[in-house]
């Protein structure tokens, strides 16, 4: 018996298996969070199948987001970073995740965590939406509009309001999964 999905992903084995496990998963690790912001700037103007084939690859390339590590990337690791066809090779993308690695860390030293930052813009609770086709989810709120120009103001790159509402999303921040989804009621 197959499974009523958000429309957004289905027939690619992947995308399914992304939105079954995690799309939409409450997320409270500042590691995981981590992960999730640097790939959802990296999507920028891609699409997110693009990003999520390629996840692996930036796990690797990316020490596993140690944003601890990212923080000290050189000018050397930046070029091999670039040279990585494995990855999206975008100069001001891979400047930026050095840079967000800093302004991710000062969030940390400020809240105690970043997870503790982040869901205090809803309380810690997940915005539960009704979507009924996934095409009438927003694509930027004002809340995303808030959080992303809170982001910009403490120094992060390519977080403007429709990323920042693909990482709530993402994240579970909020719940855009269709009602009918199976998804819907178990996150």
């Amino acid at each position: 018996m197959s499974k009523n999905r958000c429309g957004w992903c289905v027939g690619d084995p992947l995308y399914e298996a992304y939105h079954d496990e995690e799309w939409g998963v409450p997320v409270y690790d500042d590691a995981r969070l981590f992960e999730f912001l640097i790939l959802e700037t990296f999507q920028a103007g891609l699409s997110w199948i693009t990003v999520l084939k390629k996840r692996e690859n930036f796990r690797k390339a990316f020490d596993n987001f140690d944003y601890k590590k990212i923080v000290n990337y050189d000018a050397s690791k930046v070029e091999d970073l670039l040279q990585d066809a494995g990855i999206i090779r975008n100069k001001l993308k891979v400047n930026a995740t050095i840079s967000n690695a800093q302004a991710f860390m000062k969030i940390q030293e400020e809240f105690g965590s970043f997870s503790k930052y982040i869901w205090n813009f809803v309380d810690g609770t997940p915005i539960k939406n009704k979507v009924k086709i996934y095409k009438e989810a927003p694509a930027n709120t004002p809340l995303s509009d808030t959080i992303s120009k809170d982001l910009k103001k403490r120094g992060f790159k390519f977080v403007g309001s429709t990323v920042i509402y693909a990482q709530m999303q993402a994240t579970g921040m909020v719940n855009d999964h269709e009602v009918s989804c199976f998804r819907y009621h178990e996150v």
